[in-house]
């Protein structure tokens, strides 16, 4: 039976204590910190003491997830072996008991962690690295792909172009990224294809992440009548690329001309009400919506920032070229962390995993937004990949830093500078050539019986 865990400063004393006699994971050192360290508490479940306890199963998560060799074992060895490098005593090396922790650990412990560092970094951030004194949000959509199971494809189906047995799960995920410290705010997640999937329904289930005041920033999905009208609603501005189906339409004759390409509109509601939205809520709907519409170099772009006096054309268009930040976190979390193709076999421990990743991706960032504070610089102008090194050199000592070797350590951090490379143009290829295997154009089960029949087929040259 498990013995609910105590609230209190008894708890509190129980964290501490694991802080003191736990393998010395950077990240649990982290989570424990002083900031943490009522969050952490309110989030922990009911557990007894076991050799992973929830917030130390968190952190090996994380180190194992920003690790080149992400399986159980690996993670599990690393553990064995610190324990005997802190003088504990010695444990199995069997990762049984480290995957069950992983599955009884709560997904919402998780997420609250990750939005609440977001939403910590961002508070903290100072007015120079907010747009003109407003904080600006970033949006964006990516994919991963998860383990070809059962379980998986009936949560997150593969490509509907692809042949059965020959691809893989495939999760939308849509996150919202603050611009100024690169910290992850909120994502939602849902299939490739299908209703309630696309990045639209799903930045709608996390508008209450906006405050008043917000400055959205995202690409030409989110340039649609209703998404305008419900941030407008909520005195959140919005900065997108036109949507596509207006392209063909646009004339600067039109509306009310404020300069060269760059004009105020009247949107009107949509005559048939989309099938994701409640009657209730289309009726409720204004009848019309006034944007401001201008070309920006090669785009157009569509926002509720009407007055040309205090947002010019050309401040705006300098606005949007910033959105291709988001681009680069997805980036950093995908191709630097790894989070591209995910290794847990069932919806809920994927989902699970996509969270561990943010989070520590968000600790990551919390590092560079305190360098930049101590280096008197922009976050955006410090390395993540350079940070994410750091890291994990000093992780691997094993051992508890003081707080003067903190302060070294982020100006180190400080030191490697992100250069200024405007306009930079380069093809999307390869050079190195891949091995000149064939593709699995069937089922690896109908391969295997062929190979076991007929055996391999002649090397390629």
């Amino acid at each position: 039976m498990h013995a609910t865990h105590n609230t209190g400063p008894s708890q509190q004393h129980q964290v501490r204590h694991h802080a003191c006699h736990s393998d010395a994971y950077a990240f649990f050192n982290l989570l424990t910190s002083e900031r943490w360290l009522d969050t952490v508490e309110s989030l922990l479940p009911a557990h007894r003491e076991r050799h992973f306890p929830p917030t130390e199963t968190l952190s090996m998560f994380m180190a194992q997830a920003l690790s080149a060799d992400r399986s159980c074992q690996q993670a599990v060895n690393a553990a064995s072996v610190k324990r005997l490098v802190g003088g504990l005593p010695r444990c199995s090396t069997h990762t049984g008991a480290y995957c069950r922790a992983r599955s009884r650990l709560p997904t919402n412990m998780v997420s609250t962690l990750t939005r609440d560092t977001g939403r910590w970094i961002t508070a903290q951030a100072p007015t120079a690295w907010h747009w003109r004194n407003r904080p600006v949000r970033l949006v964006d959509g990516t994919t991963v792909t998860l383990p070809d199971t059962p379980a998986n494809q009936a949560a997150y189906p593969q490509s509907s172009n692809q042949k059965p047995g020959l691809g893989f799960p495939l999760c939308r995920i849509v996150g919202l990224v603050c611009l100024g410290s690169g910290a992850v705010l909120n994502a939602s997640f849902g299939r490739y294809s299908g209703k309630g999937g696309d990045e639209q329904s799903l930045l709608r289930s996390m508008l209450d992440t906006l405050e008043r005041h917000d400055l959205l920033l995202g690409d030409a999905f989110y340039a649609t009548y209703f998404l305008l009208c419900q941030l407008q609603v909520r005195g959140i501005d919005a900065v997108f690329e036109q949507h596509g189906s207006r392209r063909r339409t646009i004339d600067f004759r039109l509306g009310r001309r404020l300069g060269v390409r760059d004009h105020l509109i009247v949107l009107s509601k949509p005559i048939v009400k989309p099938s994701w939205m409640l009657l209730a809520d289309y009726d409720c709907a204004p009848a019309t919506v006034t944007v401001r519409e201008l070309r920006a170099g090669c785009k157009t772009l569509v926002t509720t920032l009407l007055c040309a006096k205090q947002t010019d054309k050309a401040a705006l268009t300098s606005l949007y070229k910033s959105r291709w930040h988001v681009e680069l976190d997805l980036r950093n979390i995908k191709t630097t962390l790894g989070m591209a193709h995910l290794s847990c076999r069932t919806p809920a421990m994927a989902i699970k995993e996509i969270w561990v990743y943010l989070l520590a991706y968000n600790l990551i960032r919390l590092m560079m937004a305190e360098a930049a504070n101590l280096a008197h610089r922009l976050p955006r102008q410090i390395s993540f990949k350079h940070t994410v090194q750091l890291w994990i050199a000093w992780s691997g000592q094993g051992q508890t830093m003081r707080q003067d070797q903190i302060y070294d350590l982020l100006v180190l951090i400080a030191q490697q500078r992100v250069g200024k490379r405007p306009d930079r143009i380069e093809p999307r290829a390869v050079k190195r050539r891949p091995k000149t295997y064939p593709l699995l154009t069937k089922p690896r089960e109908q391969a295997r019986a062929n190979i076991a029949q007929f055996g391999h087929p002649k090397k390629l040259k």
